[in-house]
């Protein structure tokens, strides 16, 4: 049986709809869900970006600089832009979830799915920023035993 969706990542996903819309895209890809994540602020996989020195207006120069890059790519090679991995991203943060043995898919998940998803927007910006996956783990691990305390 797969978890359900917490609210925060019901609000993160309609969030991550409207900055497509901003972005003046039609698809919803993994930059989009990590903005909306730092966005919407509340939740786990907010405060691991906070805790890591993310803020919006740095995510949104990021993400603005590869999306560019990206676009300019595409036109020299004369392909057309690839689908976000916005997916996989989805079936990781399942995943996370499941192996946590959590109820409910959170920002967290999504978050540590979209640090993990080679080659999309969301894993280049993080890198960019200097987050790893290694230091999200070790910080959610560190939130984790908090929480149990």
């Amino acid at each position: 049986m797969l978890p359900r969706s917490s609210e925060r990542v019901a609000r993160v996903i309609k969030l991550a709809n409207q900055v497509a819309r901003e972005y003046e895209q039609e698809y919803v890809g993994t930059e989009h869900v990590l903005l909306a994540i730092l966005q919407e602020g509340s939740g786990i996989g907010a405060s691991l970006l906070m805790n890591r020195g993310a803020t919006v207006d740095r995510l949104k120069e990021v993400i603005d600089q590869l999306i560019r890059k990206q676009m300019e790519e595409t036109w020299v090679f004369g392909r057309l832009p690839g689908t976000p991995h916005f997916k996989n991203v989805m079936a990781g943060a399942i995943n996370a979830c499941q192996s946590e043995g959590a109820g409910e898919v959170c920002s967290e998940h999504l978050l540590l799915a979209l640090v993990s998803e080679r080659g999309c927007v969301a894993q280049k910006a993080l890198g960019e920023l200097g987050i790893a996956h290694r230091d999200l783990v070790n910080d959610l691990a560190v939130i984790r035993k908090r929480e149990k305390s």
